[in-house]
């Protein structure tokens, strides 16, 4: 095949241009990145080979190697893994379509930092980019294992590349940088510096499981070795990692930085995490596990392609990226290592979903992740509110998966609430607030913390001064269905059923309320019959003061929002008429009252009926059956009113 020139797409080609002009003030993370595709090579093609008794690679001796040449100034990265074929480069260098790279450049304009802009680099999977802030050409030369023919790639970022065949490419990817002048002022060092490239690999890939060799030093002028053994031991390469896998070490010694550095290599986040998980199970079934709980949220956290799951190991052996086996799908945030002595290494997916080891770890790495969170919310509550505010809509989704851990999760939720604007509240804060003689936990769903203070059925609950949960993310109208108590208190929607307020009225309180049931009984029939095709009753409320009327469902049916959110999935439930409740003590409720008793035959009352339904609909966000005719009957009477 003859040498051929393709052009960057236009996101990549912007992408090219900010690399090039030195967007990061940290260039030494190139390296790091070209390590970390190189470490994950290694990986890929163990686990090929380990899979595949026919393939025809060599794995004796995997490793990364690391090349300089002062007069040239070049630097290679060199790894002997699973490498590519000629579409692959093609594919994933020359037009990285799968790296979202439009949804990098928005995130790099919406950085609000430079190192908020310098952890992007890997988190959108265009590490190999960063290699072009240091250098003014990159070659790649590449075979896959178990095929003949290599590919060369090179570009030096000006909008093309091009792609030829090699024929004697070893085995794997070697990354060849022909580097820009040394700029200290603007951070650019000499990377074909020993001690540079030492102080990187130190700091960055330490842990990498993979050797990443470098050539020995050149003896000096006038130095020789002194004899051949001497020799011989001189031409050996460094190794310049420790190998070291974190998780088997104990905890003194290793330092948070170290720790913080795995996570960032495993995440592709620029942030350290929130709290670091260590584990330890030893006896029948020995496996260790490192996890981490980030402090921030991925962009892609509710995306239906987020990748999720932790790395799983077999006795150090790097064996699955992204093991969902291991953790539920409410947990896919952490992030994190576990390392299993007795499991094959030739182990799938599908048979890790029926392992019985892989199912007990499973919940033992549950449970250590939702008591961590608790220990978290009494000892650490400010790590704990960054938490929750990051992750909690999505631990909330272990409420509807995850019923044998449901009460853990209860306990480590918190939500707003009415008792305080800015802080929320846990579920034993609130139990522990609740007024003399209140016997529910009250909650109302809603689309936002406005929207519910400003709805109509808040009114009696807050003259009473009883604390209602506000309850605003989507997953919250799923839960409150599943899930009947906390503590023995029953958790009771003050939007559903009757307020049941009435529980600490006086005797003359209830004479009261009879005498006015039994004063609106003709005008409740009336109204029933008159809106029997859109409501199911009409009622007197005990949960409104100063609003006229309001809708509410019934005890077990499910809300208009819930309804909403099935028909969105495709979903279509039933239709159920509402209850329209009405405030005795309004002058347009106790007008109404007295105009049906004194002209029941009066056409106009039936349209005040209406508006009365309607408004009360609009009231809560509701939508309205026709609001054309709504808007003709508010018409009529505004122009009677003139």
């Amino acid at each position: 095949m003859p040498t051929e020139t393709f052009e960057f797409q236009v996101e990549a080609r912007q992408l090219l241009q900010m690399m090039i002009h030195s967007i990061y003030s940290n260039k030494d993370v190139f390296l790091r990145e070209l390590i970390s595709n190189a470490s994950d090579a290694l990986d890929k093609l163990r686990l090929e080979a380990l899979r595949d008794e026919s393939l025809d690679a060599d794995v004796s001796d995997l490793h990364i190697a690391i090349e300089t040449d002062g007069e040239a100034r070049t630097l290679t990265v060199r790894d002997n893994g699973i490498g590519m074929s000629h579409d692959e480069v093609v594919q994933l260098i020359g037009t990285i379509a799968n790296s979202g790279t439009a949804k990098f450049l928005q995130e790099l304009k919406q950085a609000k930092d430079a190192a908020t802009a310098e952890g992007l680099i890997g988190q959108f999977g265009v590490g190999f980019y960063a290699a072009f802030m240091v250098a003014d050409e990159v070659t790649l030369v590449t075979r896959r294992a178990g095929q003949s023919e290599g590919t060369r790639w090179s570009s030096t970022g000006e909008g093309t590349y091009t792609v030829e065949p090699v024929e004697d490419a070893p085995q794997g990817t070697a990354v060849t940088l022909r580097l820009k002048p040394v700029d200290q002022e603007d951070q650019l060092f000499d990377y074909t510096s020993r001690w540079k490239i030492k102080e990187i690999v130190k700091r960055y890939s330490d842990f990498i499981t993979w050797p990443v060799r470098m050539a020995p030093e050149a003896p000096a002028d006038g130095e020789r070795a002194e004899d051949a053994e001497d020799g011989k031991a001189a031409a050996e390469p460094e190794t310049l990692n420790s190998m070291k896998a974190l998780w088997a070490r104990s905890r003194d010694e290793v330092s948070d930085e170290e720790y913080h550095e795995l996570y960032k290599h495993i995440s592709h986040d620029w942030s350290d995490p929130l709290e670091t998980l260590r584990m330890q199970a030893e006896g029948t079934f020995e496996y260790q596990a490192l996890l981490f709980l980030p402090s921030r949220a991925p962009q892609d956290l509710f995306a239906r392609e987020h990748r999720r799951g932790v790395q799983l190991y077999v006795k150090r052996v790097f064996i699955m990226d992204h093991c969902e086996a291991l953790l539920p799908e409410y947990l896919r945030f952490v992030k994190g290592v576990v390392d299993a002595q007795d499991l094959s290494l030739n182990v799938s997916r599908e048979i890790l979903q029926q392992d019985r080891q892989i199912q007990l770890m499973h919940r033992r790495l549950v449970k250590k992740v939702l008591s961590t969170i608790k220990e978290m919310m009494a000892q650490r509550p400010e790590n704990y509110a960054t938490f929750w505010r990051e992750f909690g809509r999505v631990v909330k989704e272990g409420l509807l998966s995850d019923h044998e851990n449901r009460d853990a999760i209860l306990r480590i939720a918190s939500f707003p609430t009415t008792h305080d604007q800015e802080k929320p509240a846990t579920l034993q804060q609130y139990v522990e607030r609740m007024k003399e003689g209140q016997e529910h936990i009250y909650f109302m769903t809603g689309e936002s913390r406005t929207a519910i203070e400003n709805s109509p059925h808040m009114e009696a609950f807050r003259d009473k001064g009883y604390e209602v949960l506000l309850l605003t993310d989507p997953v919250d109208e799923v839960w409150v269905e599943t899930v009947p108590e906390f503590d023995g208190k029953e958790l009771r929607s003050i939007a559903k059923g009757e307020a049941d307020l009435a529980k600490e009225e006086s005797e003359e309180d209830k004479a009261e309320r009879a005498k006015r049931q039994e004063d609106f009984a003709g005008l409740l029939s009336w109204m029933t019959e008159r809106l029997g095709d859109e409501v199911k009753e009409v009622r007197l409320s005990s949960r409104l003061t100063v609003s006229p009327a309001c809708v509410v469902s019934d005890t077990d049916d499910v809300t208009p929002a819930l309804r909403n959110m099935y028909r969105a999935m495709g979903q279509e439930l039933p239709e159920a008429k509402r209850i329209l409740e009405l405030n005795p003590g309004h002058p347009l409720v106790e007008g109404l009252r007295k105009a049906q008793a004194e002209r029941p035959d009066d056409a106009d009352l039936a349209g005040t009926a209406e508006l009365l339904h309607g408004m009360a609909l609009l009231a809560e966000g509701g939508e309205l059956s026709d609001p054309a005719r709504f808007t003709k009957l508010v018409a009529e009477r505004l122009e009677r009113a003139l």
